[in-house]
Formats: structure tokens, C-alpha cells, sequence
């Protein structure tokens, strides 16, 4: 499945023109050929906007969600958004993948928030496993710092995820994670991850780019550099299986010596 990353940080705090960026990125992905477009940990709202995030947040079924599901219906690819939820007084830094006929497929609430500003601003959900079927592959969600956790990416290996979706906000000096973390996790784990991110000043932080989609037997597939980018690799079922049945790890696994973990 040929997937899209869209490495942009949009214009932060203005929902109406990251709608527009996102529109314009599935015109482009479709034209390369894309069944699916990934965005960045919070794409639609901005990530570094202060209170603004609560001001800013929306239901999953809310009118940004409308919107996304036209993008996506009139471009005929799948999206997969990050932006934050509101659950009645509840906020969550979410992502939600919307099929290409508009459907929404699935949607993940982070469940491991890093530092103070996420943790004042946002609550952090118990449901690691997020899945959804998509291309005739296991599409599986996650946000930024939880792949960082090798339980969390495991837990969607014995779950049988295919593809990964990480929309990620990864900020200097940590471009490692991205670099070399997210590869490893992909061989390791046996799937696909598609690691989007977000790029350049943000306040005071500064976002790495390096968007990365990383194969199953560990070599990246596509990788953006540090500019708003979108770039383009393929999710080949084929070498999953290759690799799958090469690799060992998930066989030689004896859970019965991990109790201590839990």
C-alpha cells in the first residue's frame, strides 16, 4: 500500500488553513499514487498553542472530522490526522484514520503524554491497541513518545498490526528516535511504521522532521529531510510476509520469563 507523509507543521492555532494544507497534500498524494496520507501528532490544531489546544479541540465525529472525511473522500485515499479530542470535558491528543470513501475507521487517544505540557493539558487513555483494516493490511495507531515504549509497539505485534501509523511531534535534540529508535522497532516487531513529523520553530521548540517509513526488515523505505516535505514510500505485503517468516523473534519469544515486567 503506497503511503503518503505529510511532514508539515501547518499554520499553528488556525484549524481552516491546516484543512487547506491537508487538502492540497491529498491532491498531491493521490496523483503519486497513494492509498493513505499520514500527518503529524496534532496536524490539525498546531502543538506548541498553549490553552488554545482546549479552545481548539473538537469531538471525533466534529466538523474538522467532516472536513477530513471530504478531503479524503474526494481524493480517494485514506487520512490518518492527529488533532485534539474533546470528550465532554475531556481533551485527548488524538489520532483518527478516516477511510477513502470518507468512513471513519479508527481512532487512537495517546496513552503515554510527555512532558508538563501535555500532562496539564491533556488526558492520558488506557487503550494501547488501536486497529483497523485497511488495504487488505492490519493498519495499527500510536502517537510520538508511546512508540518510544517497546511494550506498547509489541503489543500491537502480537496483534497482528501490518503498518504502524505514528504521528509524531519529535522535537531536538531527540531526532535519534527517528534516526535509529524507529527502524530497530520495525525489525524487531516485524510491521511497518510510518513515523510523520512535524518540522521547524515552533515557541521554543524546534521539530526535527525526518519523517521516516521503515520496513519490516529494518531499512527505511522513504525518509524526509528537515523542510516541510511530503514524501512517499510503499507498505509491501509481500516482504512482510518474506520477513516474517525469515525472522524469528516473535516465535522464540517465552512470555512465560516476562511476568517480572508487568
Amino acid at each position: 500500500m503506497r503511503t503518503a507523509l505529510l511532514q508539515s507543521s501547518g499554520r499553528p492555532g488556525h484549524v481552516a488553513e491546516n484543512l487547506k494544507v491537508l487538502d492540497a497534500a491529498a491532491a498531491r498524494a493521490a496523483a503519486a499514487g497513494a492509498a493513505l496520507l499520514v500527518t503529524s501528532e496534532l496536524f490539525l490544531t498546531g502543538y506548541a498553542i498553549g490553552d488554545d489546544i482546549g479552545r481548539l479541540a473538537e469531538p471525533a465525529d466534529g466538523d474538522a472530522a467532516d472536513a477530513v472525511a471530504d478531503t479524503a473522500g474526494r481524493h480517494g485515499l485514506a487520512v490518518a490526522y492527529g488533532y485534539p479530542e474533546r470528550d465532554g470535558d475531556t481533551v485527548y491528543n488524538s489520532v483518527q484514520l478516516v477511510g477513502a470513501d470518507g468512513t471513519r475507521l479508527a481512532n487512537y487517544r495517546k496513552t503515554h503524554l510527555f512532558g508538563c505540557f501535555e500532562r496539564d493539558h491533556f488526558t492520558p487513555a488506557d487503550r494501547t491497541v488501536v486497529q483497523a483494516e485497511l488495504g487488505g493490511l492490519t493498519v495499527g495507531l500510536m502517537i510520538c513518545y508511546d512508540v518510544e515504549f517497546p511494550e506498547n509497539v509489541r503489543a500491537h505485534a502480537l496483534a497482528g498490526t501490518d503498518l504502524l501509523l505514528v504521528p509524531t511531534a519529535q522535537m531536538h535534540p531527540f531526532q535519534f528516535v527517528a534516526e535509529s529508535l524507529v527502524p530497530v522497532r520495525a525489525f524487531e516487531n516485524q510491521m511497518y511504521i510510518a513515523y510523520v513529523n512535524r518540522v521547524g520553530q515552533e515557541g521554543d521548540l524546534e521539530f526535527v522532521g525526518l519523517s521516516t517509513l521503515a520496513a519490516p526488515d529494518g531499512v527505511v523505505r522513504a525518509r524526509a529531510g528537515r523542510t516541510e516535505e511530503l514524501v512517499v514510500g510503499d507498505a509491501d505485503p509481500v516482504l512482510l510476509a518474506a520477513s516474517r517468516e525469515d525472522n524469528p523473534y516473535l516465535r522464540d519469544r517465552r512470555p512465560g520469563l516476562y511476568g517480572s515486567l508487568v
